[in-house]
């Protein structure tokens, strides 16, 4: 499925971070791995917002749905 360039939205390495709730290493650790596709502008890196929550998505219905804290 193609997108738009302009219906995409990027998100920084800090922003992603955010939304995982995780450590920004953690994300540069996942685009290094090739994980979590990103872009690089200069020395900062943009990751596709789709990306994230495909990444989620993945994760959560590998894991069989997120963990119940009770």
């Amino acid at each position: 499925m193609a997108h738009d360039l302009k219906d995409v939205r990027f998100l920084t390495v800090a922003e992603v971070a955010d939304m995982m709730r995780v450590s920004r290493m953690t994300v540069y650790r996942l685009v290094h791995a090739g994980e979590l596709p990103a872009i690089r502008f200069g020395r900062s890196f943009r990751v596709p917002e789709s990306a994230v929550e495909q990444l989620l998505q993945t994760a959560t219905s590998r894991e069989g749905g997120v963990a119940d804290s009770a």
